[in-house]
């Protein structure tokens, strides 16, 4: 079949501005199976919103879970890029006709005090790079009517990006073991998602080795002052509307997210 990049971005562009998903591109513009088509889209998407002033201010890994990983066929995580109007302060409510099918996961976010250039990095290199941690919580959203999705569609839609929230209480690396750092995801006080950081690829270090090594590789190493949310340490839980979550991970605290209630 033949690749449609810009055909590919221009029905996610018409799905976020008309708030209508639209079906999947896998089959239709880009072929099954095709992760580099994909990122291509990913990368037209990224220049048009740095050409509109928008400020890259990280990224974002997806597919840490060896279950989800089990379900795409891929047996590797994939990333999106994080701009400055996807940051959303924590507990201020998010409203509702800005996504078009959220869904929450808790997770551990990084930021870099410094940048990881190298195409090959090892763990002290990954450790001295990190200046904090903190708590989040990654809003997920899709472009794709149903969330009938593939690899292709998750990564040609931005690794299926939406909004974030981090925590405001940071932590140093060295004060946290990220991989049994418990977490359990509230709505009204009950229980809806649970995990642990050994969740994410074994250890979220696991995943901002394989980022870092990935966007070196790309021409776009992470940079000082990034962040990267590594990955989610339990089942992502669909958002309802006026609904409140709290994410509270054990040795970093807890982050908190609320949404309006859907416009009548």
């Amino acid at each position: 079949m033949t690749v449609d990049i810009e055909a590919a971005n221009r029905e996610l562009a018409v799905a976020r501005q008309d708030e209508k998903p639209c079906p999947p591109l896998r089959g239709r513009l880009l072929p099954e199976g095709d992760i580099e088509a994909a990122y291509q889209v990913q990368q037209v998407y990224t220049r048009q919103r740095l050409g509109k002033g928008h400020r890259r201010v990280g990224a974002k890994i997806g597919l840490t879970s060896r279950a989800v990983q089990e379900n795409f066929g891929v047996f590797q995580p994939d990333f999106g890029v994080l701009f400055d109007d996807m940051a959303v302060g924590d507990g201020v409510e998010v409203p509702m006709n800005r996504l078009l099918q959220p869904r929450v996961e808790a997770e551990i976010a990084f930021v870099l005090g410094t940048g990881l250039p190298d195409e090959r990095v090892t763990t002290v290199d990954l450790i001295r790079a990190v200046d904090h941690v903190l708590p989040a919580i990654e809003i997920v959203d899709s472009r794709i009517a149903g969330w009938d999705i593939s690899i292709v569609d998750t990564v040609a839609d931005n690794a299926s990006s939406g909004l974030f929230v981090l925590g405001t209480a940071p932590r140093r690396l060295a004060d946290v073991d990220l991989r049994l750092c418990g977490m359990v995801l509230e709505h009204a006080g009950e229980p809806v998602s649970v995990g642990a950081g050994a969740a994410c690829l074994g250890n979220p270090l696991h995943a901002l080795e394989w980022l870092a090594g990935t966007m070196a590789r790309a021409g776009d190493p992470l940079k000082a002052g990034d962040v990267v949310l590594s990955g989610a340490l339990g089942p992502m839980v669909p958002v309802t509307p006026g609904a409140s979550y709290e994410a509270r991970i054990s040795g970093l605290g807890s982050v908190r997210t609320c949404f309006s209630k859907e416009a009548s």
